[in-house]
């Protein structure tokens, strides 16, 4: 399956929904969704997108799972099986993220804790450090886990900033990646190891 810049370009501003099961415990979160993820509504879904293969490489996941056109029922059901789920700040698709507003990305912040609220993961991974820094005002916030957490004073959720799985996003291999999801991943209890 593929598809045309025009019929990409017909998904502007499209939103898709959160896809989070009853208990999640690990959440991720995306930046805003890209043209193909609102064209096919499943988060990370673009061809050349590394999410899938790093989870899997981390142990997170135990299969393969190609997203482009869509997760299946199966996937799905699997995904939030696993304790998963994937929000992201802005829903507001566009080609690429730079294409998002510091205005946007602030109200992104407001929107994830409210999501929290609702959700109650155990932990939250926001998936880009400089999202991360425009949205939570921490202009020197580094990746890892974060030294606050988010949500409801007493419900908090841990915080992790992971890179963004983004084929734009040369600086990260799928290694690299699956290394930095497997941190929250054990935090979330979703494998062994220190938490």
């Amino acid at each position: 399956m593929g598809f045309t810049k025009a019929e990409l370009a017909a998904y502007y501003d499209a939103s898709v929904p959160d896809f989070v099961g009853p208990e999640p415990r690990l959440v991720f979160v995306g930046i805003n969704p890209g043209l193909w993820t609102a064209a096919v509504q499943t988060h990370f879904a673009r061809p050349g997108n590394r999410f899938y293969p790093a989870l899997q490489l981390a142990g997170i996941i135990d299969r393969r799972i190609d997203p482009a056109t869509g997760l299946t029922p199966d996937d799905r059901a699997y995904f939030l099986a696993r304790g998963l789920g994937n929000t992201n700040l802005v829903n507001r698709a566009t080609a690429r993220a730079d294409e998002l507003t510091d205005d946007e990305l602030r109200a992104g912040r407001t929107r994830l804790e409210a999501f929290v609220a609702e959700h109650r993961p155990r932990v939250v991974a926001v998936a880009g450090i400089s999202a991360y820094r425009t949205a939570f005002g921490e202009r020197r916030a580094t990746t890892g886990e974060q030294p606050h957490g988010i949500g409801p004073a007493g419900a908090e959720a841990r915080l992790w900033v992971v890179p963004n799985p983004s084929g734009l996003n040369a600086h990260d291999t799928i290694a690299s990646l699956a290394a930095a999801y497997a941190e929250p991943a054990r935090a979330a209890g979703l494998l062994p190891g220190p938490g």
